[in-house]
């Protein structure tokens, strides 16, 4: 036990979070990214966290890259249905909703259901765990204000992305919140790392203020604006802020460092 004590005392000091349940990593703030879901991953941009597609990514690339020093995050989409992924018969008709505008073979889903959707999402997340992937970036974490179908409530989404940042933490993976700047205040304490699409279009920033004040880690990303023009607004927040195309492929520009 004293041997058990020393370890998990010296991971807690490290970029691990701990709690009585599990230890998990947790990105530093300032950390360099990667987000990339098309196309052969490009191993070579020097970045420290790279944040690919659960299902397309082969474990081998996951490997690769751990095995030099990066760290690697499973994307997948938590708060909406893609046609063409391998469980997609695994989602009960009832919970799929309207399409989503800009994505063909996407729908909402009606995340009020947790008793049909826990079982998929758990095994989402023991399929990133197992991949050997570091920590889990679930998308569509905001359907209670898009048009879904559903009568979903604040409520409704709060208790659904605490089940998700539950169902990480319990196989030891570490987990973003994905935008849903207006509740994150509520769940800043229950996820280790926040990733924003677009907060300098939307004039949003500010609202990741906490976890940057509670020394978490804020990747954040823009797709329309020029890098001179975000990322001395962005930079100055501690944001890891890069620039991408919508196709989300191997391209990449980043922010210098402050």
């Amino acid at each position: 036990m004293a041997l058990l004590s020393l370890v998990t005392a010296l991971l807690c000091a490290s970029a691990v979070a701990c709690t009585a349940g599990g230890s998990w990593w947790v990105p530093e703030p300032g950390a360099s990214w990667q987000y990339q879901l098309q196309g052969e991953i490009d191993t070579s941009v020097p970045a420290d966290v790279y944040v690919v597609d659960l299902f397309d990514t082969d474990r081998s690339t996951v490997a690769d890259l751990q095995a030099d020093g990066r760290r690697v995050v499973c994307y997948l989409n938590a708060g909406a249905f893609e046609q063409w992924r391998p469980d997609a018969g695994d989602f009960p008709q009832e919970v799929l909703g309207r399409p989503l505008p800009r994505w063909p073979g996407e729908r909402w889903l009606d995340i009020r259901r947790l008793d049909l959707l826990e079982p998929v999402m758990a095994a989402r997340m023991e399929f990133c765990r197992s991949a050997g992937f570091d920590a889990v970036d679930p998308d569509n974490m905001d359907g209670y204000l898009q048009d879904t179908g559903f009568p979903i409530t604040a409520d409704d989404q709060l208790r659904f992305n605490r089940m998700i940042a539950r169902l990480a933490h319990e196989r030891g993976l570490g987990v973003g919140l994905k935008n849903d700047v207006e509740q994150v205040p509520e769940l800043v304490g229950e996820f280790d790392f926040a990733v924003n699409e677009r907060c300098f279009a939307e004039e949003e920033c500010s609202t990741l203020q906490p976890f940057a004040d509670a020394g978490k880690a804020v990747f954040h990303v823009e797709y329309d604006v020029a890098t001179a023009e975000f990322c001395p607004a962005t930079t100055a927040l501690g944001f890891s802020s890069i620039r991408k195309s919508w196709d989300l492929g191997a391209e990449w520009e980043a922010c210098p460092a402050p």
